[in-house]
């Protein structure tokens, strides 16, 4: 049984890994199975379909956002504000690595897997939730920092689109500067509503 694991989660991360590079139309099976080391009938033992291997995968991504992401940006500093952009700064430095043709994997996945695959729809947007509800929580744990008011659900939202969208633009101009605009936009953002909320404190 050991074994039968192993080799699963091989086939499932090397899947990760050329859908992330290729994307998902254009990894043939063949290649996965190369990467992964393993045979044909070791797929099919596992899997029935090539999207029954997609939906492991954004299980897979669902499973380990907080101990690869989330989990060590935070531990960088105790400050709820300062942790979203430690978060946006985690993608900030895998654009640097791969010379900005990174691309947030879930965002690319959501964008080429056509709208009659319903479950991996309902996948995508389970781990697009978990990133919004880890960001989310930051925002809530500011406290009176930020307005009572403040939808801090739609903010945490707003925050991913700021994500995604500057990091599509990065790999389209290969350069930081669309991604550090927007965030710096962001945190100009976050500044304004600071400084709002100190104005009604002090009136």
């Amino acid at each position: 049984m050991k074994q039968e694991n192993t080799t699963r989660q091989r086939i499932v991360e090397a899947a990760l890994y050329l859908f992330w590079k290729h994307g998902y139309a254009a990894t043939g099976m063949a290649e996965i199975l190369d990467h992964a080391r393993a045979k044909p009938g070791s797929f099919y033992y596992f899997f029935k379909t090539k999207e029954e291997l997609l939906l492991a995968v954004l299980r897979l991504y669902a499973a380990t956002l907080h101990p690869i992401v989330m989990d060590p940006v935070f531990a960088q500093t105790d400050d709820p504000v300062e942790r979203v952009f430690a978060v946006l700064g985690f993608y900030r430095r895998n654009l640097i690595a791969t010379g900005c043709t990174y691309g947030c994997p879930i965002g690319r996945l959501a964008l080429e897997i056509g709208e009659e695959q319903v479950e991996v729809h309902k996948l995508l947007s389970d781990n697009f939730d978990g990133w919004t509800a880890a960001v989310e929580s930051c925002l809530r744990d500011a406290g009176e920092r930020l307005p009572q008011e403040l939808d801090r659900s739609a903010l945490s939202r707003f925050v991913l689109t700021v994500m995604e969208g500057g990091v599509m633009q990065a790999r389209a101009h290969r350069s930081l500067a669309p991604f550090d605009a927007s965030v710096a936009q962001l945190r100009n953002y976050f500044r304004l509503l600071q400084d709002e909320q100190k104005r009604l404190r002090a009136a």
